[in-house]
């Protein structure tokens, strides 16, 4: 029997897909680190599984925590390790093709592209750390044409301020977990994404990412940028009801509900309200989002999550949040050190936070109490262990 080199790609993803999930080493140490505790007992017995993938666990960036984020790699990563949903971070090049970028000016960090000739259309030039100013550069899909984008390699997001040459400033970072060294990480295009994720076997999250570069772009209005996102999986015959778009513009989530109304119950609105110290949540706030055709709204963790006394508990916008009838899902967790001080993502409980793994307790809570749908994190081996054991025990219950 002869098979063809397009049949022998999708069987591999057949079998990519189809294979058992395996959250990793990382949550099971992190577990080991808890104090003796109900949690600490629950999770434990967990360990032998069964792992499965699941919409709970929404892979933000890919695998950041292990692999340069939005690259092939790490978009696989995430599926073995259970994540059910996958996210692609939607933005542009010069000449107007959708491509997978945190930033549409992040590429001087996340990609080599200051030690290849592309750099040369940056928007600023790399320019080395001096004794009054830090090193800096400015690099931006908008500026490269899409066979530049993929020339390019993926790397983690890191960059020494106080480096005086490029390869000082693109030092290589130390990874919290063990993950294999790449030559060359592969950099996705959105429509890319589409084709991998479906071929994982797992559903998408496209972010229409905030332009940062004057609209319209080359004749490309912001409705217009709007539109060739979805357009992208309505062209690939993608099935629309595994395709939740999100945007932190409100505008662009009223757009879509108006424009698009068979996925207006999957658009998700990443509220950033909560950065606002004026901003006091209300239920007249939270039925006017319901109102507008709205059903999932992804706030940060700290809009979540504060403390009474020692005990994590949920906060008011969450309570209003549900009252309106609002589903939650929310992020990141596995961003940064849970334990680093500069990490706002648990400032309102901060003093809860004595080890790396206390934020498990953090995860407790917003499952149990707060009711989340969905968490996007960095490492989803961690969220695929939590979720299957706490389904494991809510079956048992029954």
């Amino acid at each position: 029997m002869k098979f063809s080199l397009k049949c022998i790609v999708i069987i591999a993803f057949a079998i990519t897909a189809s294979a058992s999930v395996e959250p990793g080493p990382r949550p099971r140490a992190l577990i080991d680190s808890l104090p003796v505790s109900a949690l600490k007992s629950r999770l434990e017995k967990c360990g032998d599984g069964p792992f499965k993938a699941s919409d709970f666990v929404i892979a933000h960036r890919g695998a950041p925590l292990g692999y340069p984020e939005h690259t092939r790699q790490g978009y696989i990563a995430a599926a073995k390790m259970g994540a059910g949903l996958i996210e692609c971070d939607v933005t542009f090049t010069r000449d107007g093709h959708l491509v997978c970028r945190h930033s549409q000016c992040d590429l001087h960090r996340t990609t080599n592209i200051l030690k290849t000739p592309v750099a040369r259309n940056c928007t600023e030039p790399f320019t080395p750390a001096s004794s009054t100013q830090p090193a800096k550069a400015k690099c931006c899909t908008s500026d490269i044409t899409l066979a530049e984008f993929k020339s390019l390699c993926g790397r983690a997001d890191f960059a020494n301020p106080q480096a005086r040459s490029i390869s000082a400033y693109l030092p290589n970072r130390i990874r919290k977990v063990d993950t294999p060294d790449l030559i060359c990480p592969t950099l996705l295009t959105h429509k890319e994404s589409i084709d991998l994720i479906g071929k994982l076997g797992r559903k998408y999250v496209p972010e229409l990412k905030a332009p940062m570069v004057k609209m319209p772009f080359n004749g490309m209005t912001q409705n217009q940028y709007a539109d060739r996102l979805i357009q992208a999986y309505l062209d690939t015959n993608t099935n629309l009801s595994d395709v939740y778009p999100q945007s932190f513009n409100i505008t662009d989530i009223k757009y879509w509900i108006e424009t698009y109304p068979e996925i207006a119950h999957q658009v998700v609105y990443l509220d950033p309200r909560g950065r606002s110290p004026d901003f006091k949540p209300t239920l007249a706030g939270m039925r006017h989002l319901y109102d507008l055709g709205l059903r999932i709204l992804a706030p940060p963790i700290p809009m979540l999550v504060r403390l009474n006394g020692d005990e994590i508990v949920p906060t008011a916008y969450a309570r209003l949040a549900q009252q309106a009838g609002l589903k939650l899902i929310t992020w990141t967790f596995e961003s940064g050190e849970a334990t680093d001080p500069k990490n706002w993502l648990y400032y309102p409980v901060r003093s809860a936070i004595k080890i790396e793994a206390d934020m498990l307790r953090v995860l407790e809570v917003l499952e149990r109490d707060v009711g989340i749908i969905g968490l996007f994190t960095d490492w989803a081996g961690t969220v695929t262990y939590y979720n299957a054991c706490s389904q494991q025990q809510k079956g048992l219950k029954h």
